[in-house]
């Protein structure tokens, strides 16, 4: 894996960590591909509980690479070599982080801008520092939206809201993110470690539980309530033959708090 990106795992928690910020962790061919490998590492590790993307030195992820713009307009590259690029490099890195089977969590600390806005709300919950900023600015190099912006944005904001987003490129403080829920939660002090208890809460929880009530959320969308029921009655049958049921019950009877395994 490069070391564009660095992998931590502790505690539960699995942290991916945007690690260029002399280019202000841009998503350039070789961001996106650490960013792909980082996951399906955690993927396949059984001591992770939760993902949280964050990135280094206040700077989330500025988005497109400008360089590859640069020599596309130069003629140094093919257009469908930087087509190609946005479909199978960044687009497929925020896929991963959109479709990853675990709670996820983006800490947003400075500029989460373009293709790199996507990156956080791609994420299950997204934490922000009171200096974090967001913008779907593709307006600002002349291009269309891409990486996801379409599927992503509305859903967050409502249809007329996102289009306003795209169509002004406004860049919104932290605050205003908030209100329109891009963030869950804006931490003006101490943001690592109001960040970092929050995403305990998840990493602590019932893990199997959390990552099917996830599957059920998402699958709502494109079900009727009769079908949302059916299918939330079948992952049940499964999730109370785990161990942090049996657990979560008996902690509840004896007035305790739930000593989550994770299985």
């Amino acid at each position: 894996m490069s070391d564009a990106v660095e992998l931590d795992v502790e505690d539960g928690v699995a942290t991916i960590t945007l690690n260029r910020p002399d280019n202000r962790n841009a998503l350039s061919s070789e961001m996106s591909g650490a960013i792909v490998d980082a996951v399906d590492e955690v993927e396949t590790d059984d001591d992770a509980r939760c993902l949280v993307v964050t990135g280094k030195e206040g700077t989330f992820c500025a988005g497109g690479d400008v360089s590859s713009m640069v020599e596309l307009m130069s003629g140094q590259a093919e257009l469908h070599e930087a087509v190609e690029r946005i479909q199978h490099e960044t687009s497929r890195a925020i896929q991963r982080i959109a479709e990853f089977h675990l709670p996820t969590v983006a800490k947003v600390d400075g500029v989460a801008y373009g293709a790199g806005a996507n990156l956080a709300i791609a994420a299950d919950v997204t934490l922000a520092s009171a200096e974090a900023r967001i913008s779907f600015g593709f307006r600002q190099v002349g291009l269309a939206i891409d990486t996801g912006t379409s599927y992503l944005l509305p859903r967050q904001v409502g249809v007329s809201k996102a289009k306003e987003l795209v169509f002004t490129g406004e860049l919104l403080d932290a605050e205003e993110a908030e209100d329109l829920g891009l963030f869950n939660h804006v931490y003006a002090e101490d943001f690592e470690d109001q960040a970092d208890e929050f995403v305990e809460q998840i990493a602590t929880g019932p893990t199997v539980a959390l990552r099917t009530s996830k599957k059920l959320i998402e699958q709502g969308f494109d079900t009727s309530l009769k079908d949302a029921q059916d299918n939330e009655a079948a992952a049940q049958a499964a999730v109370f033959a785990t161990h942090d049921h049996e657990e979560g019950a008996n902690a509840f009877m004896e007035g305790r708090e739930p000593d989550f395994q994770g299985r």
